[in-house]
């Protein structure tokens, strides 16, 4: 995948793509949620959208603890602010999904430089970072950039920093909504790592994959496209498509 003396970027999103965020939150909510804890994760995804939302920027660490208050108050399940300001304290038992390091791995011996734009805080990512065997060439907090995905901060602040053309960046993701959709409106060439199965409209995405080999495979696909069109565009034509046994029409 070389593109002469140009680096070639791979930006990720981490906590649900490469942390196993769910299993990782719910486990962390387990000691005080009771039999809430279910209906709390769903009511918090919901709460925490829209207090990222909310002005002035706030940092992640209150972001958790004021969704998670609000999404207690919805369920009727009793948590106090104590026990929600702990769950920054439990962020390094979050572990990373087990195919994640050989994806990693395999970009690298392409000659990929990785990246990371999350929507968290500096000191909680550096917890997570270390996790990692190698670490990342770059990494964007929502700290950082002052602001929280699905907003374009960190996409355009990680193309201030490394002046990198959109025909040499490929940005992967399992959020539709904090990721896919805010990369397709900027025109950044974007690979849906759909873990979950959400059922969100695939053609959003350059590429939709199921798994990690999956990813590997789109985003060669995606930079190799490009060579052959010649072409400074982003998409260089290319629509969404499904890799793998999951090939459309497959």
């Amino acid at each position: 995948m070389s593109a002469g003396t140009r680096p070639r970027w791979v930006t990720f999103d981490c906590f649900g793509t490469l942390v196993d965020w769910q299993a990782g939150f719910a486990a962390m909510l387990a000691p005080f949620a009771g039999d809430s804890q279910q209906d709390l994760v769903g009511a918090y995804h919901a709460s925490e959208r829209l207090v990222e939302r909310e002005q002035p920027h706030r940092s992640y660490k209150d972001v958790l603890a004021t969704a998670l208050m609000r999404a207690a108050d919805q369920c009727g399940a009793r948590i106090s602010d104590v026990d929600a300001r702990t769950l920054a304290r439990s962020w390094g038992s979050m572990r990373l999904f087990d195919d994640v390091e050989r994806m990693l791995a395999e970009l690298r011996q392409k000659g990929c430089r990785l990246a990371v734009l999350t929507n968290c805080d500096d000191d909680l990512f550096e917890i997570t970072h270390r996790g990692f065997r190698h670490p990342f060439d770059l990494f964007l907090t929502a700290e950082r950039v002052r602001g929280y995905k699905p907003a374009p901060w960190h996409f355009r602040a990680f193309e201030r920093v490394t002046r990198v053309r959109r025909s040499d960046w490929v940005h992967v993701a399992c959020s539709w909504y904090h990721d896919i959709a805010p990369a397709q409106a900027l025109g950044i060439k974007r690979v849906w790592f759909d873990r979950e199965r959400t059922g969100e409209d695939p053609s959003s995405a350059s590429f939709h994959a199921h798994t990690a080999a999956d990813v590997v495979g789109a985003i060669q696909a995606l930079f190799e496209s490009q060579n052959d069109a010649r072409s400074p565009g982003p998409e260089s034509g290319i629509g969404s498509r499904e890799v793998s046994s999951r090939r459309a029409g497959a």
